[in-house]
Protein backbone atom coordinates (compact mmCIF):
# COMPACT_ATOMS: atom_id res chain seq x y z
CA UNK A 1 0.00 0.00 0.00
CA UNK A 2 1.24 3.54 -0.80
CA UNK A 3 1.56 5.86 1.99
CA UNK A 4 2.82 9.73 1.80
CA UNK A 5 6.34 8.80 3.49
CA UNK A 6 7.13 6.44 0.60
CA UNK A 7 6.47 9.11 -1.73
CA UNK A 8 8.47 11.56 0.91
CA UNK A 9 11.16 9.13 0.41
CA UNK A 10 11.45 9.54 -3.49
CA UNK A 11 10.70 12.80 -3.90
CA UNK A 12 14.29 12.79 -1.56
CA UNK A 13 16.07 11.08 -3.70
CA UNK A 14 14.96 12.97 -6.64
CA UNK A 15 15.54 15.99 -5.26
CA UNK A 16 18.95 15.54 -4.26
CA UNK A 17 19.97 14.08 -7.42
CA UNK A 18 18.53 16.88 -8.84
CA UNK A 19 19.78 19.63 -7.25
CA UNK A 20 23.34 18.49 -7.22
CA UNK A 21 23.11 17.77 -10.69
CA UNK A 22 21.86 21.66 -11.32
CA UNK A 23 24.84 22.19 -9.36
CA UNK A 24 27.73 20.37 -11.29
CA UNK A 25 26.38 21.37 -14.73
CA UNK A 26 27.64 25.03 -13.23
CA UNK A 27 31.12 23.68 -14.48
CA UNK A 28 29.53 23.34 -18.28
CA UNK A 29 32.25 25.51 -19.99
CA UNK A 30 33.87 26.62 -17.04
CA UNK A 31 35.72 23.23 -16.39
CA UNK A 32 39.78 23.40 -15.17
CA UNK A 33 40.72 21.53 -17.96
CA UNK A 34 38.58 19.94 -21.19
CA UNK A 35 38.45 16.64 -19.66
CA UNK A 36 36.95 17.59 -16.52
CA UNK A 37 34.54 19.87 -18.23
CA UNK A 38 32.98 16.87 -19.86
CA UNK A 39 33.20 14.30 -17.12
CA UNK A 40 31.42 17.19 -14.47
CA UNK A 41 28.88 17.59 -17.37
CA UNK A 42 28.65 13.92 -17.59
CA UNK A 43 27.76 13.32 -14.00
CA UNK A 44 25.13 16.09 -13.94
CA UNK A 45 23.46 13.94 -17.07
CA UNK A 46 23.94 11.29 -14.77
CA UNK A 47 22.06 12.71 -11.63
CA UNK A 48 19.68 14.73 -13.37
CA UNK A 49 18.86 11.23 -15.15
CA UNK A 50 18.53 9.24 -11.73
CA UNK A 51 15.93 12.76 -11.03
CA UNK A 52 13.67 11.93 -13.91
CA UNK A 53 13.38 8.29 -12.84
CA UNK A 54 12.29 9.25 -9.41
CA UNK A 55 10.40 12.14 -10.35
CA UNK A 56 8.14 9.53 -13.00
CA UNK A 57 7.83 6.95 -10.22
CA UNK A 58 6.81 9.83 -7.51
CA UNK A 59 3.93 10.66 -9.87
CA UNK A 60 2.80 7.00 -10.17
CA UNK A 61 2.92 7.04 -6.61
CA UNK A 62 0.80 10.67 -6.27
CA UNK A 63 -1.80 9.20 -8.85
CA UNK A 64 -2.56 6.29 -6.32
CA UNK A 65 -2.40 8.35 -3.36
CA UNK A 66 -4.11 11.60 -4.34
CA UNK A 67 -5.57 10.70 -7.80
CA UNK A 68 -3.78 13.41 -9.10
CA UNK A 69 -1.85 13.62 -12.47
CA UNK A 70 1.50 15.26 -12.63
CA UNK A 71 4.77 14.85 -14.16
CA UNK A 72 8.67 14.80 -13.90
CA UNK A 73 8.34 18.84 -14.96
CA UNK A 74 5.98 19.75 -12.22
CA UNK A 75 8.55 18.36 -9.38
CA UNK A 76 11.26 20.01 -10.80
CA UNK A 77 10.11 23.08 -12.01
CA UNK A 78 6.92 24.19 -10.21
CA UNK A 79 7.65 23.19 -6.75
CA UNK A 80 8.55 26.10 -4.31
CA UNK A 81 11.61 26.22 -2.25
CA UNK A 82 10.42 24.52 1.20
CA UNK A 83 8.48 21.78 -1.18
CA UNK A 84 12.36 20.55 -2.14
CA UNK A 85 13.63 18.06 0.23
CA UNK A 86 17.40 17.91 -0.95
CA UNK A 87 20.02 17.57 1.55
CA UNK A 88 21.67 21.33 1.98
CA UNK A 89 25.13 19.82 1.12
CA UNK A 90 23.80 19.52 -2.55
CA UNK A 91 22.77 23.41 -2.95
CA UNK A 92 25.65 25.08 -1.54
CA UNK A 93 27.64 26.80 -4.17
CA UNK A 94 30.92 25.85 -5.48
CA UNK A 95 33.18 28.88 -3.49
CA UNK A 96 34.00 27.36 -0.43
CA UNK A 97 35.48 29.13 2.28
CA UNK A 98 38.45 30.50 0.35
CA UNK A 99 36.61 32.41 -1.46
CA UNK A 100 34.72 35.82 -0.62
CA UNK A 101 31.55 35.22 -1.68
CA UNK A 102 29.17 33.27 -3.01
CA UNK A 103 29.53 34.73 -6.09
CA UNK A 104 33.87 34.31 -6.34
CA UNK A 105 35.20 32.43 -8.30
CA UNK A 106 34.25 28.47 -8.40
CA UNK A 107 36.96 26.11 -6.68
CA UNK A 108 37.29 22.44 -7.75
CA UNK A 109 37.91 21.51 -4.42
CA UNK A 110 34.77 22.02 -3.12
CA UNK A 111 33.25 20.35 -5.78
CA UNK A 112 34.86 17.35 -5.47
CA UNK A 113 34.80 16.86 -1.56
CA UNK A 114 31.48 17.65 -2.32
CA UNK A 115 31.34 14.23 -4.94
CA UNK A 116 32.76 12.12 -2.99
CA UNK A 117 30.86 12.33 0.15
CA UNK A 118 27.64 12.27 -1.30
CA UNK A 119 28.64 9.82 -3.34
CA UNK A 120 30.06 7.56 -0.91
CA UNK A 121 26.39 7.99 0.93
CA UNK A 122 24.72 6.86 -2.32
CA UNK A 123 26.94 3.92 -3.27
CA UNK A 124 25.90 2.51 -0.14
CA UNK A 125 22.40 3.80 -0.47
CA UNK A 126 21.94 2.44 -4.15
CA UNK A 127 22.87 -0.81 -3.17
CA UNK A 128 21.34 -1.42 0.31
CA UNK A 129 17.29 0.04 -1.90
CA UNK A 130 18.47 -3.09 -4.87
CA UNK A 131 16.54 -4.79 -2.62
CA UNK A 132 13.61 -2.81 -1.73
CA UNK A 133 10.16 -3.76 -1.43
CA UNK A 134 9.44 -1.39 -4.05
CA UNK A 135 10.25 -3.50 -7.25
CA UNK A 136 10.08 -0.34 -9.24
CA UNK A 137 12.95 2.02 -6.98
CA UNK A 138 14.76 -1.35 -6.54
CA UNK A 139 14.82 -1.42 -10.62
CA UNK A 140 16.19 2.51 -10.24
CA UNK A 141 18.61 1.66 -8.02
CA UNK A 142 20.29 -1.15 -9.91
CA UNK A 143 20.90 1.30 -13.05
CA UNK A 144 21.82 3.97 -10.52
CA UNK A 145 24.75 2.33 -8.34
CA UNK A 146 26.45 1.36 -12.12
CA UNK A 147 26.59 5.79 -12.58
CA UNK A 148 27.42 6.53 -8.33
CA UNK A 149 30.46 4.22 -8.58
CA UNK A 150 31.98 6.01 -11.83
CA UNK A 151 30.97 9.32 -9.78
CA UNK A 152 32.89 7.74 -6.60
CA UNK A 153 35.91 6.70 -8.31
CA UNK A 154 36.05 10.33 -10.06
CA UNK A 155 35.50 12.08 -6.82
CA UNK A 156 38.03 9.96 -4.69
CA UNK A 157 40.85 10.26 -7.76
CA UNK A 158 40.87 14.25 -7.56
CA UNK A 159 40.90 14.30 -3.53
CA UNK A 160 44.19 11.97 -3.76
CA UNK A 161 45.54 14.07 -6.88
CA UNK A 162 44.51 17.44 -4.42
CA UNK A 163 45.47 16.02 -0.82
CA UNK A 164 48.75 14.77 -1.93
CA UNK A 165 49.54 16.59 -4.62
CA UNK A 166 51.00 20.51 -3.82
CA UNK A 167 50.62 22.45 -0.83
CA UNK A 168 48.35 24.68 -2.62
CA UNK A 169 45.90 21.81 -3.61
CA UNK A 170 46.59 20.19 0.07
CA UNK A 171 45.53 23.15 1.32
CA UNK A 172 42.08 23.69 -0.70
CA UNK A 173 41.48 19.90 -0.05
CA UNK A 174 41.65 20.36 3.40
CA UNK A 175 39.99 23.23 3.54
CA UNK A 176 36.78 22.27 1.47
CA UNK A 177 36.78 19.26 3.78
CA UNK A 178 36.62 20.66 6.72
CA UNK A 179 33.79 23.25 5.40
CA UNK A 180 31.52 20.12 3.91
CA UNK A 181 32.19 17.40 6.39
CA UNK A 182 29.76 19.08 8.96
CA UNK A 183 26.94 19.11 6.19
CA UNK A 184 27.06 15.48 6.39
CA UNK A 185 25.48 15.17 9.93
CA UNK A 186 21.98 15.34 7.92
CA UNK A 187 22.58 11.97 6.11
CA UNK A 188 22.04 10.12 9.41
CA UNK A 189 19.24 12.09 11.18
CA UNK A 190 16.40 10.30 11.42
CA UNK A 191 12.58 10.73 11.26
CA UNK A 192 9.01 9.35 10.38
CA UNK A 193 9.65 9.64 6.84
CA UNK A 194 12.93 7.33 7.29
CA UNK A 195 11.24 5.15 9.99
CA UNK A 196 8.22 4.13 8.45
CA UNK A 197 9.98 3.46 4.92
CA UNK A 198 12.37 0.98 6.98
CA UNK A 199 9.52 0.01 9.01
CA UNK A 200 8.16 -1.25 5.54
CA UNK A 201 11.05 -2.72 3.64
CA UNK A 202 10.86 0.00 0.88
CA UNK A 203 14.54 1.62 2.64
CA UNK A 204 17.34 1.46 4.86
CA UNK A 205 17.75 4.07 7.98
CA UNK A 206 20.37 6.20 6.57
CA UNK A 207 21.81 6.04 9.97
CA UNK A 208 22.46 2.42 9.80
CA UNK A 209 24.65 3.55 6.86
CA UNK A 210 26.76 6.01 8.73
CA UNK A 211 29.57 3.29 10.05
CA UNK A 212 30.60 2.12 6.63
CA UNK A 213 30.34 5.45 5.37
CA UNK A 214 32.94 6.62 8.10
CA UNK A 215 34.79 4.14 7.02
CA UNK A 216 34.97 4.45 3.56
CA UNK A 217 35.34 8.36 3.81
CA UNK A 218 38.16 7.80 6.31
CA UNK A 219 40.32 5.39 4.55
CA UNK A 220 40.32 8.04 1.36
CA UNK A 221 41.00 10.93 3.53
CA UNK A 222 43.73 9.05 5.16
CA UNK A 223 45.25 8.34 1.75
CA UNK A 224 44.92 11.54 0.68
CA UNK A 225 46.84 12.77 3.56
CA UNK A 226 43.84 15.00 5.20
CA UNK A 227 42.52 15.29 8.41
CA UNK A 228 38.79 14.56 9.44
CA UNK A 229 37.40 17.25 11.20
CA UNK A 230 35.63 16.95 14.58
CA UNK A 231 31.99 16.15 14.40
CA UNK A 232 30.03 19.19 14.44
CA UNK A 233 26.80 19.24 16.73
CA UNK A 234 24.52 21.51 14.80
CA UNK A 235 22.01 19.24 12.22
CA UNK A 236 20.98 20.89 9.06
CA UNK A 237 17.54 20.95 7.90
CA UNK A 238 17.41 21.13 3.71
CA UNK A 239 15.41 17.66 3.80
CA UNK A 240 12.49 18.99 5.97
CA UNK A 241 12.21 21.52 3.71
CA UNK A 242 14.38 24.68 5.36
CA UNK A 243 17.30 25.27 3.24
CA UNK A 244 20.52 27.77 3.14
CA UNK A 245 20.26 31.10 1.65
CA UNK A 246 21.80 29.43 -1.45
CA UNK A 247 18.61 27.85 -2.80
CA UNK A 248 16.36 30.42 -3.79
CA UNK A 249 18.83 31.31 -6.40
CA UNK A 250 19.78 28.17 -7.70
CA UNK A 251 15.81 27.40 -8.31
CA UNK A 252 15.48 30.58 -9.74
CA UNK A 253 18.02 29.51 -12.42
CA UNK A 254 16.83 25.73 -12.59
CA UNK A 255 12.96 27.11 -13.07
CA UNK A 256 13.01 30.32 -15.15
CA UNK A 257 12.24 29.57 -18.14
CA UNK A 258 10.34 26.75 -17.42
CA UNK A 259 8.20 28.96 -15.02
CA UNK A 260 8.33 32.10 -18.23
CA UNK A 261 7.22 29.31 -20.62
CA UNK A 262 4.95 26.99 -18.88
CA UNK A 263 3.53 24.35 -21.11
CA UNK A 264 5.89 24.74 -24.22
CA UNK A 265 6.87 22.23 -25.69
CA UNK A 266 10.26 22.03 -27.83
Amino acid sequence: MTTSQHLSYVLRLADNALILGQRNGEWCGHGPVLEEDIALANISLDLIGQARLLYSHAATLDAELYGTKKTEDDYAYFRNERDFRNYTLTELPHAGPLSGTARSDRDYAVTVVRNFLYSTLMAHLWTALMQSADAQLAAIASKSIKETRYHLNHASDWLLRFGDGTEESHRRAQAAVDYLMPYTREFFSTDDVETSIADAGIGPLTADLETAWREDVDATLAQATLQKPADAKHVTTGKLGEHSEHMGFLLAELQGLARQHPGATW
